[in-house]
């Protein structure tokens, strides 16, 4: 396994900033996304992906996942509304090659929220998203998340029966926060493309180290188990999403970081 972590993780940093940070730390790769101050430029990605790889690259970035909304939001995003799928796939064939072109394995969308024929919606709309991203050798994940379509690790297992070749960008945080255990979640490990690393418990999404609930070298065990070999992206956050405003993410970050390098898990 390697590790990595999230440009979106320094919320006030350009994302030369975040680069730098994360290297200076010891990171050789990172997730980029379209949020906070390290925000890709969605507008340059859709009309020049190469170009637009081109400049990330300058910077010196491994890119290890790719977050991508569709929509300005987590409802706008939603791969559910039949009259934006065919926008959907047009505009994921570009990040594609922006994506492919930095060699980032993976690209992880979220599901949309739940609401009368969701579910089924997502099937349809993820089923073509997975065939645009096969075709540039780009692995499609969807995050089951708060608030979204995917709010058991059961709904999540139906929803992967349905979507052959999706895969998941697994955070333990999200089941943990709605009340899960850490023994239910297990259950989505071997579908895990991409792994989200923070602490976390029943109610909160994000907790400081001594303060939740998740047993890392028993996550991680169960990972490797699985065959997992992937990147496990350190994902501790500042903003204003379930209450995560009140943590020193330097700090935490780096206590993930010695806690797997000190465990061996990597």
């Amino acid at each position: 396994m390697k590790l990595t972590v999230t440009s979106w993780s320094f919320a006030a940093c350009t994302l030369a900033e975040s680069w730098g940070i994360a290297r200076a730390l010891g990171f050789g790769a990172m997730d980029l996304g379209l949020l906070h101050g390290a925000a890709l430029n969605r507008g340059r990605i859709v009309s020049d992906p190469v170009g637009a790889a081109g400049e990330v690259a300058a910077l010196g970035i491994a890119v290890s996942n790719l977050y991508w909304l569709f929509g300005a939001d987590i409802v706008q995003n939603a791969v559910t509304d039949p009259a934006a799928r065919a926008r959907n796939e047009a505009e994921l064939d570009r990040v594609c090659r922006f994506a492919s072109t930095l060699g980032c394995p993976s690209i992880f969308v979220l599901p949309g929220v739940t609401g009368p024929g969701a579910f089924g919606a997502a099937v349809t709309g993820l089923r073509g998203l997975v065939a645009v991203a096969a075709r540039h050798g780009i692995t499609l994940t969807v995050e089951p998340h708060v608030g979204g379509l995917l709010a058991s690790p059961a709904e999540t297992l139906a929803l992967l029966a349905e979507v052959p070749g999706l895969r998941l960008t697994l955070d333990y945080a999200h089941f943990t926060c709605m009340g899960f255990t850490q023994g239910q979640i297990d259950v989505l490990a071997p579908h895990a493309a991409h792994v989200h690393m923070r602490q976390a418990r029943p109610g909160a999404l994000q907790a400081k180290w001594g303060e939740g609930t998740l047993d890392f070298t028993a996550m991680v065990g169960r990972l490797r188990d699985c065959g997992y070999k992937g990147y496990l992206a350190v994902e501790y956050v500042h903003q204003g999403y379930m209450n995560t405003l009140f943590d020193d993410v330097l700090t935490e970050t780096v206590r993930m970081r010695d806690h797997l390098r000190a465990c061996d898990m990597i």
